[in-house]
């Protein structure tokens, strides 16, 4: 039906005459931590991990997902994110973006629901809460060319691996339309939003200064270049390395005393300044 004014809308309309549909919130928490190190000779090995928790209700009832929910009607989605969070991990305070929107009609077998995700990034050594019980680590560890993206996930107790087929979306944009191949057991659509988050985390530490989330306040070189080499999936040459980080860290007077090593002069993230 067509109307002649906007006062002739307000007084037809009916909400009954649209379709509903429900939105929720999905959030991917990538972390970078140390690996016990017994050999005090060598630098720890880093671990790109992310958060999954055990569902305890239907559907996929004990299958693993990213943390989510349900967005409140009233609610604002930063702050239904934010909400959920903290209600499924126990988590607060950490950085947070919007993602990708995913909204396949066939993604949630209850009904039509469109998921807004969220990438978060956190520094796990650094971690003063306690998780909750149903959560845990899962590292990651992924293989990918121009047709597919192999994920393994495994906490030391379960592996999980994803197979993620890629599409070129734009010839001009590198974008890839992705689809699940093997979804490995995870609920929902979630292998495609982490085959996303890790893309998007991939290009974003090549010209954003995001990374310095998953950091500690002082560290090595040494120990950042491992950490953008554990989330590209690649080793660095030194030199090129240093061209990349060289206006993003300052030289701090605190050095990294270790059994076996020179002490390393540590460094910190360089503040941008506001303007």
């Amino acid at each position: 039906m067509k109307y002649n004014s906007e006062e002739e809308f307000l007084r037809n309309y009916n909400s009954d005459d649209f379709k509903k549909l429900s939105m929720t919130v999905d959030t991917l928490i990538f972390s970078v931590s140390d690996e016990k190190q017994d050999n005090y000779r060598k630098l720890s090995k880093k671990y790109f991990s992310i958060l999954l928790v055990k569902r305890d209700d239907y559907p996929f009832r004990d299958k693993w997902c990213l943390p989510g929910g349900f967005i409140g009607y009233d609610e604002d989605i930063d702050d239904a994110a934010k909400r959920i969070l903290k209600t499924e991990t126990n988590l607060s305070n950490i950085y947070m973006e919007q993602l990708y929107t995913f909204g396949d009609p066939k993604r949630d077998p209850r009904m039509r629901i469109v998921s807004v995700s969220y990438m978060s990034l956190v520094d796990k050594n650094r971690l003063r809460d306690k998780l909750s019980d149903n959560a845990s680590w899962f590292n990651v560890n992924y293989f990918e060319d121009d047709k597919k993206m192999t994920i393994l996930l495994d906490n030391g107790e379960e592996s999980i691996k994803l197979v993620i087929g890629k599409k070129l979306k734009d010839l001009t944009t590198d974008r890839y339309k992705y689809s699940v191949i093997e979804d490995g057991g995870l609920a929902f659509d979630h292998p495609l939003v982490i085959a996303a988050g890790i893309s998007r985390l991939k290009n974003k530490i090549e010209y954003t200064d995001i990374v310095f989330n998953m950091m500690p306040k002082y560290f090595t070189l040494g120990e950042l270049q491992q950490v953008y080499e554990v989330i590209l999936g690649k080793e660095l040459l030194d030199p090129a390395f240093r061209r990349v980080i060289a206006n993003k860290v300052e030289k701090t007077d605190k050095v990294e005393v270790t059994g076996g090593h020179r002490p390393s002069i540590l460094y910190t993230y360089k503040q941008k300044k506001s303007n």
